[in-house]
């Protein structure tokens, strides 16, 4: 949820705030994000690991949150100038450019997000919205109480209907040629 205020901020000032605290900037506006629980953080460590161990060696670089996206920003941007960062919870850049040492600049190739009850609509919605205008290629939204993934590619500057995939599945990574992440270890089976 927004922090309850009208002033704007830019990236300028999120450099200067604490780093211990979560908060995504969304056309200026601080958004709080609460501490993932642990089924969200084995659920992205276990994503990590498979697509680190498939883009051992090549180009394409995977990075889990906390790892900045300033998804509008312009090579000539000052930090002043941006009004947007958000922390998804993957994101794989295959842009070398893209990267700098404080996150990434401009729209990663994919990015991944795992819901959270205080987070699903802020990823279903505004996330969706956001990464569609700033021309992320794919989009993964994972449900792990559903054990569901909704893969949602961009095709001429839009996201058309989620392919949806389930525990148990294989789901191929579009943007990476060759890849695919296993499902049965994202979502083991019940005890």
């Amino acid at each position: 949820m927004p922090l309850p205020q009208e002033i704007r901020y830019s990236y300028a000032d999120v450099l200067a705030w604490d780093e211990s605290e979560r908060i995504e900037l969304i056309y200026g506006f601080p958004v709080m994000m609460a501490p993932p629980a642990r089924i969200h953080q084995r659920t992205i460590r276990e994503l990590v690991l498979q697509l680190g161990n498939y883009l051992e060696g090549k180009t394409c670089e995977v990075y889990p949150s906390p790892f900045g996206v300033r998804l509008f920003e312009q090579q000539t941007d000052l930090p002043e100038d941006v009004d947007t960062l958000v922390e998804p919870d993957i994101s794989v850049i295959c842009d070398p450019d893209k990267l700098d040492d404080a996150g990434c600049k401009g729209a990663p190739d994919l990015i991944i997000e795992v819901l959270s009850p205080s987070t699903q609509h802020h990823d279903r919605s505004t996330k969706f919205d956001l990464y569609q205008l700033a021309g992320v290629r794919e989009y993964w939204i994972i449900d792990p109480a559903a054990k569901i993934v909704q893969v949602h590619i961009l095709e001429d500057g839009k996201y058309h209907a989620a392919t949806v995939y389930t525990a148990g599945m294989t789901v191929p990574v579009a943007v990476l040629d060759g890849c695919s992440i296993d499902l049965s270890a994202i979502f083991p089976p019940d005890p």
